[in-house]
């Protein structure tokens, strides 16, 4: 796995219509879902209760939130592609997400990425990626989506 660098809007562009690249596999830990919970709130028994997930749940484990596995975006995408000359990286739009399969605790995910377009808005940079988070051993994703990052370089 090697990871991209880009050092300026022009080299962004170049990058348009290609994957970037895939990142590092990250295990998802029932200590990681609770803070998640404790964070949003979201102390739904499927994420949190481990002994009554075994018991009831259709996955026989805990799942990670959707929510959680959606703020590894940056996390993950760091992992991909350095992008150095920045005054600052925003998470701007998700246009799209569907939820296509769920993430076990102590399962292994990774981020899949592609430069769908890019749009130069008087020097920001308005990034949209198509998006997968990939689940070790299963078939189906944990979800795909199109998101937008907005780049502000620097002169």
């Amino acid at each position: 796995m090697s990871k991209l660098t880009i050092r300026s809007l022009a080299e962004l562009e170049a990058c348009v219509g290609q994957e970037m690249g895939v990142s590092g596999f990250h295990t998802i830990t029932q200590e990681q879902i609770n803070q998640f919970a404790a964070a949003t709130l979201d102390f739904q028994w499927i994420h949190v209760d481990t002994e009554r997930a075994q018991a009831e749940s259709p996955f026989k484990a805990t799942i990670a939130h959707g929510y959680l596995t959606v703020s590894l975006l940056p996390y993950l995408w760091q992992q991909i592609v350095t992008i150095e000359n920045l005054k600052m990286q925003v998470n701007y739009e998700i246009e799209s997400l569907r939820f296509n399969q769920a993430v076990t605790v102590n399962s292994q995910v990774r981020l899949r990425a592609s430069l769908l377009s890019l749009a130069n808005l008087r020097g920001i940079a308005k990034a949209r990626l198509q998006v997968t988070l990939e689940i070790l051993d299963s078939k189906k994703p944990a979800y795909t989506g199109i998101i937008t990052f907005l780049y502000h370089f620097q002169e």
